[in-house]
């Protein structure tokens, strides 16, 4: 891996921050929080000011609609972005960051010309269906039923912790379409109409009293045969394709987010007197060399997913078990350089400090990323 930067890059650099430079201070005030439908409009609004500029999808190949740009240009993507306080991908995190990626991965040529297109320009939200109720972390358990009639499925069953299913036009859908077969099989990937008649779905509130997940309910959906991505029966190996995503690139611009709150962090503890004690500068200082390692491994993921074709390998579960601990240790410090007094829930703070408790279980809990470290990566025996 190499990490200097070449005259290319640099003039990449300096364009993008030249062109945030002009497009941030014209973006439309932010909406509310509880306004979804407005956070739709903002999160695609943004997106649709990428696309027009030509960094929409700039790391995607570039016959699925992307620049086929180099993961170095891609990192000074997300670093420049986020160091410029641009949005996030926000409502349309699902369809740019795990399903888009899928669908160019393993789709058809007509499934890319259909799906990907929108996604890059703004037009269309995806959310995630795959956890369910009785499934949990145990994702090759789920129940949730397809059954072939003719040149569609017809779905039963539930799913939980959907992401912003209530403003998404497709659903990435796990279902089991051969209950006879092993767990691990007999699975398909469906792309979902989240419009098809029996298509239920209820906003969860979390600790933090956002409702960006919800309960979906399906009561004999007909998904058309032509939306499964992949084979029939083979959509584990679909699946893992799409949580190597979720994990092993998908927090990659967050890591520079974290590093920006942990030098807003140290400036706050300098002023208001909390810098004179030596076991909270060991501690930001230990903090510092975590992201800072944390940032070596993504440009390490990312040039690795380059060589093997675009899809990251299993490091990216070495990447999120360390990320997720080390993002809630981030917000624990916060606590101690802020002082409890300012902690409430008006404050931006303590919304991050809550969101962050998710993250040991969102794209796989801990424990199932050790489970995949040591057996995977490390070579041990599967624990009894």
């Amino acid at each position: 891996m190499d990490l200097t930067y070449t005259e290319e890059e640099q003039d990449f650099r300096a364009r993008l921050r030249a062109w945030l430079g002009k497009a941030l201070p014209e973006l439309p005030a932010k909406p509310s929080p509880d306004d979804w439908p407005g956070r739709r409009a903002y999160d695609l609004g943004w997106q649709r000011r990428l696309y027009d500029a030509g960094y929409a999808g700039l790391h995607w190949p570039v016959d699925a609609g992307g620049r086929g740009a180099t993961p170095t240009q891609h990192l000074i993507f997300l670093e420049e972005t986020e160091r410029a306080g641009a949005p996030y991908v926000g409502a349309n995190f699902v369809g740019l960051l795990h399903a888009g990626p899928t669908i160019a991965a393993e789709g058809s040529a007509g499934q890319r010309a259909r799906w990907l297109p929108p996604v890059l320009r703004g037009d269309e939200v995806w959310c995630q269906g795959f956890s369910e109720p009785d499934a949990g972390s145990d994702l090759a358990s789920l129940r949730t039923r397809a059954v072939r009639d003719g040149d569609d499925y017809v779905v039963t069953g539930s799913k939980i912790w959907t992401s912003h299913a209530e403003v998404a036009d497709w659903c990435e859908l796990l279902v089991r379409t051969d209950p006879a077969a092993p767990k691990h099989r007999g699975i398909s990937w469906l792309a979902m109409p989240m419009d098809a008649p029996g298509v239920t779905v209820r906003p969860l509130r979390t600790l933090a009293g956002s409702t960006e997940f919800a309960e979906m309910f399906l009561d004999e959906v007909r998904v058309p045969v032509a939306n499964r991505v992949g084979a029939e029966n083979d959509g584990w190996r679909v699946t893992m394709v799409t949580l190597s995503f979720e994990r092993g690139t998908a927090f990659v611009g967050e890591v520079v987010a974290c590093r920006r709150t942990l030098g807003e962090l140290a400036r706050t503890a300098k002023a208001n007197g909390r810098w004179d004690d030596p076991v909270l500068r060991r501690r930001l200082g230990r903090l510092y060399g975590e992201f800072g390692a944390l940032w070596r491994l993504t440009q390490w993921n990312v040039s690795e997913a380059e060589r093997s074709g675009g899809v990251p390998g299993i490091g990216g579960s070495v990447f999120k078990l360390a990320y997720s601990h080390a993002r809630q240790e981030l917000y624990d410090a916060a606590a101690q350089v802020l002082g409890a007094g300012s902690l409430s829930l008006d404050e931006e703070w303590t919304l991050d400090r809550l969101s962050s408790l998710s993250y040991t279980i969102a794209a796989g809990t801990s424990q199932i990323q050790q489970n995949i470290v040591a057996e995977r990566i490390l070579g041990l025996p599967k624990g009894r």
